[in-house]
């Protein structure tokens, strides 16, 4: 499937988003149109709502006391500390060459060549990182809330396809596009217009309208292609790449 084909199919459809428990086993659910902060504070409220007992337990431990237990609302923190960590920048996204594929051992590295830094391999390792949650590592070795807030964000950031875009023009942020009447940078679009307009001219602004039609269609419309984006294969823990390709899963 083609890189378009594949983005017109996400913008019609909407897109899947998955997050792993703290534990051995996977959760999913399918995200929203955008990725501002209303797209992963969205996704993350879903992902919550979606948790086994258990990991819902341990989301409300690791959280912070000022998020009220509410994933979404620390989703974009993320986003907020690539300034404090600078070197959390190159994890957010995945730069391939002008080829509708991709490979790990080619394209997971930073813009200096360093491998093994990309959103595909943060992913590996802060699933890795929470699989440790009640362990004695887990004490000594991890920030575990850092942990979880990484990973949320970043299963958001994997299946937006211009964060897994090419590195000519820098993932989209180099083609000027009309939104309607607005000029803007196609990468823009993808992260703030396309939700923002749907919010306004479908659900009244509200968010929570959103969650809900985005919730039906989870048990729905999406409810056979769920279980497929569910599930990992070789008994893998995380599988990023799966995500990240552009054939049909």
């Amino acid at each position: 499937m083609s890189r378009i084909a594949i983005c017109n199919r996400f913008i019609m459809e909407g897109c899947r988003f998955k997050i792993l428990s703290l534990f051995s086993f996977l959760l999913l659910f399918p995200c929203v149109y955008g990725w501002s902060k209303d797209g992963h504070l969205i996704t993350c409220r879903i992902a919550q709502s979606r948790l086994s007992q258990t990991a819902a337990d341990a989301v409300q431990q690791l959280l912070p006391e000022s998020a009220g237990n509410d994933l979404g609302s620390e989703c974009s923190w993320a986003d907020n500390v690539r300034f404090r960590y600078r070197w959390s920048a190159p994890l957010h996204f995945i730069n391939t060459p002008e080829l509708c594929s991709y490979q790990y051992s080619r394209d997971c590295k930073d813009l200096d060549g360093e491998k093994g830094r990309c959103v595909a391999a943060a992913i590996k390792n802060y699933t890795t990182q929470l699989l440790s949650y009640n362990t004695a590592a887990s004490a000594t070795e991890y920030n575990l809330t850092e942990a979880l807030l990484f990973l949320s964000h970043f299963m958001g950031d994997i299946h937006q396809p211009l964060h897994v875009g090419f590195a000519s023009d820098k993932g989209g942020n180099t083609i000027d596009v009309h939104w309607y009447t607005r000029k803007q940078v196609l990468h823009h679009v993808w992260d703030y217009n396309i939700i923002e307009t749907a919010e306004e001219r479908f659900y009244d602004s509200n968010v929570d309208e959103l969650i809900d039609a985005i919730q039906q269609n989870i048990t729905s419309e999406w409810a056979d292609q769920v279980k497929i984006w569910e599930t990992c294969s070789q008994n893998q823990t995380a599988c990023p790449d799966k995500y990240v390709s552009l054939k049909e899963a």
